[in-house]
């Protein structure tokens, strides 16, 4: 390199790295770069609002510069508050905690890259730092004396590796104290000693005076924390309190143990979900996020909430950690933290503490309903309670081998403890599932088991909505279209933010000829749910069919498309949207994608099964069907 090549400054350099970064890594990599990628993230973007700029990020390193060693001293106290918040709810064990060097040095810079002496000591530094801790150079310390509210220990001086001097090294206190920038562990010889109580109430006064004089007229603010923008969520936010509740992170090491931490979540959103005065997020929308490192801001701003919920869960033996915190992505302040160190068998105690700790914290106030159906009925067999949530992950699968699964797990909870209502429930919607999608081979015989297993659970626990949701399926396949409906608003009625049982009675609804009140349920369905099955949509867009809004239900099957290409009833839809618009050659196109998804389709076969209580409603479909060339 030729010297006119060069280019030389001076800068703040910062420097971090994760302390026990290799130990995480043997105990689960995979866990360990999710969240290394996530605290990145969250480090890059307090670098930028502090005016920093991220230069390198090889493995576990974190190398940024600053114009001001002020400014670099702010962002590195702010990255270990914000990181020591999220690592507070882990267990110690699975902790990623950065050591943080800052020093003010001469640095080659060469493209985006600095390189010297400058970044070679703030690289020490960091060594020297503990964990979750800062150390900065003599040269940085010069500039922020008495500029900020830190209380600083002095190291001494330490050899560096390839730095010819010793470099005098401090340790930032990261708690503010009163007085700014005070130094410990150099004492100035030849002052006269006062009493202590002289001396401490001598320290008060400044102290206080210092601080009025540094909050007031001194201090410049900090940049704002990046937070959630109303302007760019995706959807209004509600007129309640918000809430999203991400899956639960599996610090288990042992990935059988999903099945307990997914568990945990959804028995939170469904305890959630029962607040007529909360706004919850399904549980489909939340998982989407479930092993990848997210902002909060980004959740808030896709789902359109104000608080979001996340935490973890550690099984080893006979105790359960469970950790959990509540964060109002608006402001970014954390509202409540919580770590649970119990007995399996507390599961259900400490999930309704989290829901309760919840709503006072968002200050909901509970009417005498809400607090009646809180008090749900759980077990005190773990075994029970893990068939069970095995049990409710398979039947949400949607396909005959995964329901089969859902059915065995659910018989086999019940065997364990009978009067546990959930696995009823569970089991009832199983049977009932062989019916929808024309796999029992006796539907009959899997309606009288699935009305049998939904009346269990109710009479175990009156507000296991669930059940209600499947006697709601039972009537409407049996035509009993007044009973179906309400059933399905009982359901409702008892978990106002559950989307599948809002979006059952959409369904219940149009069959039962009131399309109008259909179309607002299936809205608010995929308001609960933002980011929606297929299904949610395909059955919207052929509501929308009924009432004329052809271009409409066109736009959100091919919204739904990409989700699930084989949806038979959104090609039902657009067939019947095509047809209705004059489009032959689009209703004939769709037609053939009908026959695709299912072969053996026919218009004889709909007639038959379709609980339609209109012949009207019934005859609308089929004609268009029949005109774009079905048989």
């Amino acid at each position: 390199m030729t010297t006119e090549k060069v280019k030389r400054k001076l800068t703040a350099i910062l420097s971090a790295d994760v302390k026990g970064y290799s130990r995480l890594m043997g105990e689960d990599e995979e866990l360990t770069l999710r969240m290394l990628s996530a605290y990145k993230e969250v480090m890059g973007s307090l670098i930028q609002q502090y005016r920093g700029r991220v230069v390198g990020t090889a493995g576990d390193s974190v190398l940024a510069e600053f114009a001001s060693v002020v400014d670099a001293v702010q962002c590195a106290v702010e990255i270990q508050q914000v990181l020591r918040a999220k690592n507070a709810v882990l267990p110690e064990t699975r902790r990623m905690e950065f050591r943080i060097g800052i020093n003010l040095g001469d640095v080659i810079e060469e493209g985006d890259t600095i390189y010297g002496d400058g970044v070679n000591i703030a690289a020490r530094l960091e060594g020297l730092a503990e964990a979750g801790g800062i150390c900065i150079s003599g040269s940085a310390y010069e500039q922020i004396e008495n500029k900020l509210p830190l209380r600083y220990d002095y190291l001494g001086e330490h050899a560096v590796k390839n730095i010819a001097k010793p470099v005098r090294v401090y340790r930032a206190r990261i708690e503010p104290e009163a007085t700014p920038s005070q130094v410990r562990g150099k004492r100035k010889p030849g002052k006269k000693m006062f009493s202590r109580a002289t001396l401490a109430i001598g320290v008060i006064v400044v102290g206080v005076a210092a601080l009025v004089l540094w909050q007031f007229v001194l201090r410049s603010p900090p940049p704002p924390r990046e937070v959630a923008s109303k302007e760019k969520m995706a959807f209004p936010l509600p007129d309640v309190p918000s809430i999203a509740v991400l899956p639960f992170a599996n610090m288990s090491g042992d990935p059988k143990q999903e099945f307990f931490s997914d568990g945990i979540t959804e028995n939170i959103i469904t305890g959630l979900s029962k607040i007529s005065a909360l706004f919850v997020i399904a549980r489909n929308s939340s998982f989407t996020y479930k092993g990848k490192p997210v902002m909060v801001r980004q959740v808030a701003e896709d789902l359109g909430v104000r608080y979001v919920l996340e935490g973890s869960v550690q099984r080893s033996g006979d105790r359960v950690r469970i950790t959990a915190q509540l964060i109002d992505a608006l402001t970014g302040h954390h509202l409540w933290a919580e770590r649970y160190d119990r007995d399996p068998k507390d599961l259900f105690a400490i999930e309704d503490d989290i829901t309760k700790k919840i709503i006072m914290a968002l200050q909901v106030k509970l009417t005498q309903g809400d607090q009646a159906i809180l008090r749900g009925k759980g077990t005190e067999n773990l075994d029970a309670y893990l068939k069970c949530m095995e049990a409710s992950e398979y039947v949400l699968r949607m396909n005959k081998d995964a329901n089969l699964m859902a059915r065995q797990r659910a018989e086999e909870a019940i065997a364990l403890d009978s009067k546990y209502s959930s696995p009823h429930a569970i089991l009832g919607k199983s049977h009932i599932a062989d019916v929808i999608f024309n796999w029992s081979a006796s539907p009959r015989e899997s309606m009288v088991r699935a009305f049998e297993s939904a009346k269990k659970a109710l009479s175990l626990d009156d507000s296991d909505f669930q059940a209600r949701v499947v006697l709601a399926w039972i009537y409407l396949l049996k035509r009993e279209h007044d009973k179906a409906i309400e059933e399905c608003e009982g359901a409702v009625s008892l978990a106002p933010n559950a989307a599948d049982a809002v979006f059952a009675l959409g369904i219940i609804l149009r069959f039962a000829g009131r399309v109008e009140d259909a179309v607002p349920m299936f809205e608010r369905a995929i308001r609960l749910n933002p980011i929606p099955q297929a299904a949610y949509l395909s059955q919207l867009a052929l509501s929308y069919t009924f009432i004329g809004e052809f271009e409409k239900a066109i736009g959100i099957c091919k919204k739904a498309f990409p989700k699930n290409p084989d949806d038979l009833i959104g090609r039902i839809a657009l067939v019947v949207a095509y047809t209705s618009l004059g489009r032959e050659s689009d209703a004939r196109a769709e037609v053939a994608e009908v026959l695709r998804i299912d072969p053996k389709f026919s218009l004889e076969y709909a007639a038959k099964t379709w609980p339609y209580k209109r012949e009207a409603n019934r005859d609308f479909v089929l004609i268009a069907l029949r005109k774009a060339g079905l048989k």
